[in-house]
């Protein structure tokens, strides 16, 4: 059999930052950040409230269209770049919060990709036989990460978190196939210099600003959309599909400018490339799989229509899937 995710669920924090309220803080204008980015708003977590917190919220909801009890999960895999802490992990974190005693958890980190990656393991680790479920949660608080002074970046993201409930039986979106890549010789176009134990915190570090996001915007861009179309063009050929066949193409909401330049690459009409970027901004991992979850909401698939997601983040890393619809 072949893995399937059998329901999702997602949470966005209740405070909208718009655009007008960036005007406020930095250089900028809602035109431009509209023009370039094609961002309107974006959720922002409260002080209080974490990755753990809002990755649970979001996998209690995937558990409860599941009808499944946090108490029989097997595994628990959480894609996230802005942990609650460097260790414990936030999948630990979050099998606590659910009370989900028999399941293993752990964290991987892909950066915007981190759902894709996740999705990959979940699926090899269930056709292996070792687990029988898994719940697959992507978590980011950004704004945590986010420089307010730098127009460049702190337009772009949000905060926000999605769950993916897998089984090998049940109705659901089939996990076909998954093409994943990575540049590691390109890793400085996209990190957060400080933190770990190159840099570790010190007055230096804090000074200079390095425990905040940074990236190379312009080459960013070059490299999502030509990878970005390069993994999706791979997947379907695994699949044996043409772009013919795909009901909906759900991207990385990063930026409505990449998304229209993949979209040029790939015979789908517009009405059916998922948007949320407008609403959300970039949620990194979180992202594909909030986008999932409102389109499933919106819309009744019928028995073997296919999706296409794409995916590109830090790393440099990249990915894509086919999830086709399963009814029995």
């Amino acid at each position: 059999m072949t893995p399937r995710i059998n329901s999702l669920g997602s949470y966005l924090p209740k405070k909208v930052l718009t655009n007008q309220d960036l005007e406020k803080l930095v250089d900028t204008t809602d035109d431009w950040i509209v023009s370039r980015t094609g961002m309107r708003e974006r959720r922002i977590a409260a002080n209080d409230e974490f990755p753990s917190d809002m990755g649970a919220e979001a996998a209690r909801q995937a558990l409860d269209k599941a009808g499944v009890q946090a108490k029989d999960v097997d595994l628990i895999i959480v894609a996230t770049m802005t942990p609650d802490y460097i260790s414990p992990s936030t999948g630990a974190l979050i099998q606590a919060k659910l009370k989900a005693e028999k399941a293993t958890a752990f964290d991987i980190q892909a950066a915007c990709t981190g759902f894709l990656y996740a999705l990959s393991i979940a699926k090899s680790f269930l056709q292996s036989g070792a687990y029988s479920n898994a719940l697959v949660i992507a978590t980011e608080k950004m704004s945590s990460f986010i420089d307010y002074t730098d127009r460049s970046t702190c337009v772009l993201f949000g905060d926000g978190a999605a769950a993916a409930y897998i089984s090998l039986q049940g109705n659901g979106l089939r996990i076909d196939t998954i093409s994943l890549g990575t540049d590691g010789e390109l890793a400085d176009l996209v990190k957060i210099p400080a933190g770990g134990s190159r840099f570790a915190a010190s007055e230096e570090t804090l000074e200079k600003r390095m425990h905040f996001f940074q990236m190379s915007g312009n080459e960013v861009f070059k490299h999502a959309v030509r990878r970005m179309s390069a993994a999706a063009r791979e997947c379907l050929e695994k699949a044996g599909l043409e772009q013919e066949h795909i009901s909906w193409l759900v991207p990385h909401q990063a930026n409505k400018r990449i998304i229209d330049a993949i979209a040029k690459n790939f015979n789908i009409s517009e009405e059916k490339i998922y948007l949320t970027v407008h609403k959300y901004g970039n949620t990194s991992a979180s992202s594909i799989a909030i986008a999932l979850d409102e389109l499933l909401k919106e819309e009744a698939f019928q028995k073997g229509e296919h999706l296409l997601l794409t995916a590109f983040g830090g790393g440099l890393t990249w990915g894509a899937a086919i999830l086709t619809q399963v009814i029995e």
